[in-house]
């Protein structure tokens, strides 16, 4: 299979190929994760070898798949010095040895360079209880594709023990910003899921708000303001850089989200005290309006199968969740409880609905069912928003903003609510939108 990559992209990456070693019959290895939300979790400690290789690039892949598993919260990395040998990458490794190290997964590898430059990484997972190889697998392509390469054979690591899709082959698109609160620079900015490799798409000329990744084309939706001007929504392609402002009749257009095809975008356009929810067909332009209430409806989003729309309204009185179909038929609300509930985001496996609740001062990250059964706060605090998932729907990234003279940080939940990590990025930094896996992007 060749993944798509961003083949125009500034220091774009080379093609990676990636194929299938059989290196051992399959087994039937007992190594398995099981995450759930309920009785008690401990992550499994795994053991990532050192890999064989070359001196420069076997390091820092090997290095990549340690961090990221650790950064899932599923899995603990063993410490080096506990590692009772190097393994060789062609043979078994000393199984009693690694299980008295206390490791029940062990991942070897190596990566090598070519006379041409190309570079080949190769990994194995094991099965140290059973001594059992689970998988093996090898990529390769050019030598700027080596951290892909670690991102790849980390997603196979926790796609094969876990049984849940890989979210490590990813980007991250989100609002950089910079300078004091008064005066802040707000650029949309883009990096690997684990901070590495920031770019920076706009000047900070005009301000960036509330980017949005298409699920299947290499585009970002976002608004742009200048000041003193209304905000308008754009496009901008990954690939060839082009940006494409998009044409509305409102006073004010926000809140775009693609639709899951990347043919059409959702959107809020507001005409005097109320705004309504538009779709918008990408090809044509031609606008259809599918809320017509005494509202503000807003922060519309896709179900992944396309046929609904969850979107937040104060058609009640205050900020609410409501779902419709996607032609604006049937609107229902789902959210109630205490306080009240907006930026609504529906999870890739169309089983919940990520939002903010906002309650007696305190903001949390919460998930329901689509039908609006089975609220759970996932993290609370002074200041939480903009809920986004990572495409195999375990894991919620948004941003916090501790208030005063600091900015926001980024930080992921998984939907236990037991893992949550900080998301690195060179500065402050909020509206966090994770890309589809890169080789699931036409």
């Amino acid at each position: 299979m060749l993944p798509r990559l961003l083949p125009r992209w500034p220091h774009a990456l080379a093609p990676v190929l990636w194929l299938f070693l059989v290196l051992t019959g399959p087994a039937a290895a007992q190594l398995n994760l099981r995450v759930g939300s309920g009785g008690a979790f401990q992550p499994m400690p795994i053991a990532v070898a050192d890999f064989a290789g070359d001196p420069s690039l076997a390091p820092l892949v090997s290095g990549i798949v340690a961090n990221n598993l650790k950064r899932s919260g599923y899995f603990v990395p063993i410490d080096r010095a506990r590692f009772p040998e190097t393994p060789n990458f062609d043979a078994a490794p000393n199984f009693a040895a690694w299980k008295e190290a206390g490791a029940q997964g062990l991942v070897t590898g190596r990566v090598t360079r070519d006379a041409s430059g190309g570079v080949k990484a190769e990994f194995r997972l094991w099965d140290v209880l059973s001594g059992q190889q689970m998988i093996g697998q090898q990529y390769a392509g050019g030598s700027g594709n080596s951290r892909r390469m670690g991102h790849l054979i980390s997603d196979a690591v926790y796609t094969k023990i876990t049984g849940i899709g890989g979210f490590f082959d990813t980007r991250v698109a989100f609002v950089d910003e910079s300078g004091s609160k008064e005066r802040r620079r707000k650029r949309l900015a883009i990096m690997d899921q684990d901070g590495a490799n920031v770019r920076y798409l706009t000047s900070g000329e005009a301000a960036v708000v509330a980017p949005r990744y298409s699920p299947a084309t290499q585009d970002i939706t976002y608004m742009s303001q200048t000041t003193g001007q209304q905000p308008r929504v754009q496009v901008i392609n990954l690939e060839t850089g082009a940006r494409e402002v998009i044409p509305t009749h409102a006073e004010m257009s926000t809140s775009p989200r693609f639709s899951p095809d990347g043919r059409r975008i959702v959107m809020s356009d507001q005409d005097g005290g109320n705004a309504s929810i538009y779709v918008m067909d990408l090809a044509s332009k031609a606008q259809t309006r599918i809320t017509n209430a005494n509202a503000i409806d807003t922060s519309p989003s896709f179900s992944p199968d396309g046929r609904e729309i969850v979107f937040e309204s104060d058609r009640g009185g205050q900020q609410q969740i409501y779902v419709m179909g996607a032609d604006g038929s049937n609107p229902r609300r789902i959210s109630f409880g205490d306080g009240s509930a907006s930026q609504p985001a529906w999870s890739p496996r169309g089983d919940y609905i990520a939002f903010t609740r906002q309650r007696r001062g305190s903001f949390a990250i919460c998930i329901m069912k689509p039908d609006g059964s089975g609220e759970r706060v996932l993290t609370e605090g002074f200041h939480n928003e903009g809920p986004t998932w990572a495409p195999n729907g375990q894991y919620v990234m948004f941003f916090r903003d501790p208030g005063g003279q600091a900015g926001g940080k980024l930080y992921m939940v998984d939907v236990t609510g037991r893992v949550e990590q900080p998301v690195p990025t060179p500065s402050y930094a909020s509206d966090p939108t994770w890309s589809p896996l890169l080789d699931a992007q036409r």
